[in-house]
């Protein structure tokens, strides 16, 4: 606890701002970031060329084109959009914000692994792991496995997560600012609650603590996974996509890949306001979790017109940034007095 009598703790503190301010500006020079400028621009290409292959057939000469693709996708009525504008507001307040605040409070992997074994490590044993050639730190059959399983882990602690703040109805009042955006961009994906990211960052530690856990106490401690761009290669890759999940793009995969993995236009289905759409598609890279949980809607190759947001008719409860931090607050504190009362 700090000294209030101290005057230390105003430099610790104005540092920790400071330094956040500053990551939060560079987050677009960061490869970490999912705003770093290659995944926008990744993003911005791929819109172009579905909305070119859109119109390839229709004969349209370059300038309509060009014109058509702003006013469709950089027009200002979405980015200029009141919920758009909220979403930046937010992004640059929760980016300081979160981290210094909230984040101590999420599970780490690490800290999931040294629970694991300190309770654990004594009492299982994994030998027979060595039969199938997993007992080696070092090669590149081993670190392949735990590249894939660690990604597997990750994306199914996601999808657990996200079904919690779902079908909890207390946690629910925490996501429901997510899906309060009536139009999409890419900064929609930082539109969340501090409680909801607390919830996203803790199930994926628990999950990925296992498994690591597993293959440090099976095979070796010294085990990691591939990387590109400073990130497990995977979600790395996926990144170059991602920003189009919350964007009106209408981009999915072919066929058969539409059945297993979720793309944008899945995910923009989850935002749909219409209760048919209401809790599908809650994975974020596979789409076997919603394959067995029963919530895939699977989107069709012609984009759909959707209305997004609540569908409640209450847009303007979630306009303002006290609004998307204390309204959940306010809302459970009315219903345990309201039970109080009863």
């Amino acid at each position: 606890m700090s000294d209030l009598t101290n005057p230390t703790w105003i430099y610790d503190w104005t540092y920790k701002f400071v330094y956040q301010v500053i990551l939060m500006l560079n987050a677009p020079l960061t490869s970490t970031s999912d705003i770093y400028w290659l995944y926008l621009l990744s993003a911005l290409l791929l819109g172009v060329w579905v909305a070119y292959r859109s119109t390839a057939g229709l004969g349209k000469e370059k300038v309509s084109f060009w014109r058509d693709f702003r006013s469709k996708y950089l027009s200002a009525k979405i980015w200029g959009h009141p919920s758009a504008l909220l979403d930046m507001r937010y992004y640059a307040v929760n980016a300081i914000l979160f981290p210094v605040v909230f984040a101590p409070l999420a599970l780490q992997n690490q800290s999931v692994v040294e629970f694991l074994n300190n309770w654990l490590g004594g009492l299982l044993q994994f030998n027979s792991l060595s039969a199938l050639g997993l007992n080696s730190g070092g090669d590149v059959f081993t670190k392949i496995i735990y590249t894939v399983l660690f990604f597997i882990f990750y994306d199914a602690g996601r999808f657990i997560a996200h079904s919690l703040l779902h079908d909890n109805k207390w946690l629910w009042e925490f996501h429901k600012i997510h899906h309060s955006a009536e139009v999409l961009t890419p900064f929609t994906a930082f539109r969340v609650h501090p409680v909801d990211l607390l919830i996203m960052l803790s199930v994926p530690a628990l999950t990925t603590g296992l498994i690591t856990w597993i293959f440090h106490t099976a095979v070796s401690a010294e085990i990691g996974f591939y990387t590109l761009f400073n990130l497990h290669v995977f979600i790395c890759l996926f990144n170059f996509i991602d920003n189009l999940r919350h964007w009106n793009v209408w981009l999915t995969y072919p066929a058969p890949l539409n059945k297993w993995f979720i793309s944008p236009a899945h995910h923009q289905l989850h935002h749909s306001a219409n209760p048919q759409h209401w809790g599908c598609n809650r994975g974020f890279e596979l789409a076997i979790w919603d394959r067995l949980y029963k919530t895939i809607v699977t989107p069709t190759q012609t984009p759909q017109e959707l209305t997004l947001g609540l569908g409640d008719e209450d847009e303007l409860s979630w306009r303002s940034l006290g609004q998307l931090y204390l309204n959940p607050f306010k809302t459970l504190f009315k219903s345990f007095y309201a039970k109080g009362l009863a």
